[in-house]
C-alpha cells in the first residue's frame, strides 16, 4: 500500500517516530483518511518534508499540485477511475511524454499500464496523496462516489432511494447496480434535502458543468463536473420527470417526487432551458413539511397579523400580496388558504404551477398549451360557487378585471403582484388599465414583503458597530442604544454563512378612506406611501430594522431587503 511505504519512508528518515507512525496507522484503519491527512492535521511534519522524503526516496523530481496547474488535455488521456484507485494524476504532455504524478512512486506496474494506454513516455514525478486526491477531485470534478457514501452517511436516507413522476414510482433509484450518473444525480437530490437548499442548479459551461445550491436565499457551489456529463444528467432528470428527452432546443417543465427517510416525501419543480452550451436544469424543492402554515410564525408583527386576518375574513373583497419572485408570497398565500380552509367554505384555486397539494381545497393548474390561463380559470370558478377564489398571479389588465368583478360580486380573492412596495401596487394596477374607482372599490389590503436571513442560533455572538452606521439605516439616533446587534461566525449548522433560516418583513396597507381619496385624484406613489405612513403603516425597511433590534437578522440582510425611507 502507498501508504504504509509512505510511513516507513518517514520513519526510515527520521520525519516521524515509528512510536508515532504506530498511532497514526491506527487513527488511519479507524477513520479511513488517508495518512497524508491525518500526518498533516496532527503536524508531525509538514507538505515540503512529505515531498522532499519521497524525491529522495524514489530519486525523482517532486511537485506541488497545489501550485500547479494542469493541462486540461492530459486530463482526458487517463480515465478518473485510474487515477482514484492509483492515487495518480496526470499533469502535463512534452511531445511524446506524459508526466503523471505519483503518490507511491515505485508502483512500476501502473508505469507500464499508463504507457500502453496513453502511448506515451511515462515521466513520474512525486506528489502527497492528500494533494492528488485534491487535484482530481478539481480537474475531473468532485467523486460521486464519495458524494453518495456522504449522503448516506449524514442524511440517513432510505438505502435505495424512491422517486416518482406524478403517480408512478421508480423503486431503487439508488441501489449498487446503477449507473454513475443515476447515482450522481440521486447523491445531488439527497444532499440539497440535507442542507435544506430551496433550489438546484445545474449549470452546463464550455469547460466545465457546475452544480450550485440555493440555501437561505444564497447560491453555494455543491460540485463540478467534466462539461461532457451535462447531456446525461439533464437526461437522467428528464427520464425522472416524465419529460421529452429528445427535445433539447426548447424549454420544458415538469415535476419529480423522492421519498427518503423512511417514507417522508419531497416534490421537486423542474426546469429545463436551453443554454449555448448544454441544457441548464433548476429544480426547486417543495417540502410540504417544512410549509409554515401558522400564521403567528409566519414572521408579522401582532398588530399586522391582526389587519390581515381581519381583512382575509372579509365575506368579499380583493387581498393582494406583492413581492419579487422568491419573497415568500406563497407561504403566505398558503398560510392564509389553510386559515380559511373550513368545512362549510369552498375554496378554488388558480396557479402556474400548483406548488403543495392542499386536502379542501380545489387547485387548477394552469396548462398554456391549451389556452388555459389565469384569466379563463376564473371565469369558470364564478360558475362555481365560490366562496373564496386564489389567483396565482395578476398578469394582465383581462385578469386584473376578472379577479375585481368576482371581489365585487361577494368573493374574497386572494392572488399576488410583482411590485417593490405596498403603495406602488396602485400605480402598478392604474398603469395596467384599471380605472381608479374599480381599486378603491374593491382592494381591501396590499401586502408587500420581503425575507431576511435569520442569525444562525449556534454560533451567533454580539457585535459593536459605529452608531452612525445604524443612524444611516434609518434608526432614530435617540433609538440607537436600544439595538443589540448579533452576527453568526459561521460553523457547520450553517454552512459557514453565519445565517441559517430566514424569515418574512411586511409591509401592510390598509385602503382607508383617505388612500382611496388619493387614488381617485389620482396621486403619486411617493403621496400615497406618505398617507399609509400617516396612518401607521410600518414600511419593509421599519420592518427590517425591528428584526435587527431584536438581534433576530443582520445589518447586510436589512440592505439587501429593503431600501430606505425617503420620509
Amino acid at each position: 500500500m502507498a501508504g504504509l511505504k509512505l510511513g516507513e519512508i518517514l520513519v526510515k528518515q527520521g520525519l516521524v517516530r515509528p512510536d508515532q507512525m504506530t498511532k497514526v496507522l491506527e487513527e488511519q484503519k479507524r477513520s479511513g483518511n488517508r495518512l497524508t491527512q491525518i500526518l498533516l492535521q496532527q503536524g508531525l511534519v509538514k507538505e515540503p518534508q512529505i515531498l522532499k522524503a519521497l524525491e529522495a526516496h524514489y530519486q525523482v523530481p517532486s511537485i506541488d499540485l497545489n501550485t500547479f496547474s494542469i493541462q486540461p488535455a492530459v486530463i482526458e488521456m487517463i480515465s478518473r477511475d485510474v487515477c482514484d484507485k492509483n492515487h495518480i494524476i496526470p499533469i502535463q504532455k512534452v511531445g511524446t511524454t506524459l508526466v503523471v504524478a505519483f503518490a507511491d512512486p515505485g508502483n512500476i506496474f501502473i508505469r507500464d499500464d499508463l504507457r500502453f494506454i496513453t502511448r506515451c513516455k511515462i515521466q513520474v514525478v512525486a506528489a502527497t496523496e492528500t494533494a492528488i486526491a485534491s487535484a482530481i477531485d478539481k480537474y475531473y470534478g468532485a467523486n460521486v462516489r464519495d458524494l453518495v457514501k456522504e449522503v448516506e452517511n449524514e442524511a440517513n436516507l432510505d438505502e435505495d432511494l424512491q422517486v416518482s413522476a406524478g403517480t408512478e414510482v421508480i423503486e431503487g433509484a439508488g441501489s449498487s447496480e446503477d449507473g454513475p450518473i443515476i447515482k450522481f444525480v440521486n447523491a445531488i437530490l439527497a444532499d440539497a434535502i440535507r442542507k435544506r437548499a430551496s433550489d438546484i442548479h445545474f449549470e452546463p459551461y464550455e469547460k466545465r458543468f457546475r452544480v450550485r445550491f440555493r440555501i437561505d436565499g444564497v447560491m453555494v457551489e455543491a460540485t463540478s463536473q467534466p462539461p461532457n456529463s451535462s447531456a446525461a444528467i439533464a437526461s437522467r432528470i428528464k427520464i425522472m420527470s416524465k419529460l421529452d428527452i429528445a427535445e433539447k432546443r426548447r424549454p420544458q417543465d415538469g415535476r419529480l417526487k423522492v421519498r427518503y427517510k423512511g417514507g417522508k416525501d419531497m416534490d421537486f419543480r423542474v426546469s429545463i432551458l436551453p443554454t449555448i452550451w448544454g441544457e441548464k436544469v433548476v429544480m426547486r424543492l417543495l417540502d410540504k413539511s417544512n410549509l409554515q402554515l401558522d400564521m403567528t410564525k409566519l414572521g408579522m408583527e401582532p398588530e399586522d397579523l391582526a389587519v390581515f386576518k381581519e381583512a382575509i375574513h372579509l365575506p368579499q373583497g380583493l387581498v393582494l400580496i406583492t413581492g419579487p419572485t422568491g419573497s415568500g408570497k406563497t407561504t403566505t398565500i398558503y398560510s392564509a388558504l389553510a386559515e380559511l380552509n373550513q368545512p362549510d367554505v369552498n375554496i378554488s384555486t388558480a396557479e402556474d404551477p400548483v406548488e403543495f397539494n392542499f386536502e379542501g381545497i380545489n387547485q387548477v393548474q394552469m396548462n398554456p398549451d391549451i389556452d388555459l390561463n389565469f384569466a379563463d380559470a376564473l371565469r369558470s370558478f364564478l360558475r362555481q360557487d365560490p366562496d373564496i377564489i386564489m389567483v396565482g398571479e395578476i398578469r394582465d389588465l383581462e385578469t386584473a378585471e376578472i379577479s375585481m368583478k368576482a371581489a365585487s360580486t361577494g368573493h374574497m380573492v386572494v392572488s399576488t403582484l410583482h411590485t417593490n412596495d405596498a403603495p406602488q401596487t396602485i400605480t402598478r394596477l392604474t398603469e395596467m388599465g384599471v380605472a381608479p374607482y374599480i381599486v378603491t372599490s374593491t382592494v381591501t389590503l396590499i401586502v408587500a414583503q420581503r425575507l431576511v436571513g435569520k442569525v444562525c442560533e449556534s454560533c451567533k455572538g454580539p457585535i459593536e458597530v459605529k452608531p452612525q452606521v445604524l443612524i444611516n439605516l434609518g434608526v432614530d439616533p435617540k433609538e440607537v442604544e436600544e439595538y443589540h446587534l448579533f452576527k453568526g461566525k459561521g460553523c457547520n449548522n450553517c454552512n459557514g454563512t453565519g445565517v441559517k433560516g430566514r424569515i418574512a418583513i411586511y409591509e401592510i396597507m390598509k385602503m382607508g378612506e383617505d388612500i382611496k381619496e388619493a387614488v381617485l385624484k389620482g396621486s403619486t406613489t411617493s403621496e400615497i406611501r406618505a398617507i399609509a405612513r400617516q396612518n401607521g403603516m410600518r414600511t419593509l425597511r421599519r420592518a427590517a430594522l425591528l428584526k435587527l433590534k431584536r438581534g433576530e437578522t443582520t445589518i447586510e440582510e436589512v440592505l439587501n431587503a429593503s431600501v430606505r425611507d425617503t420620509l
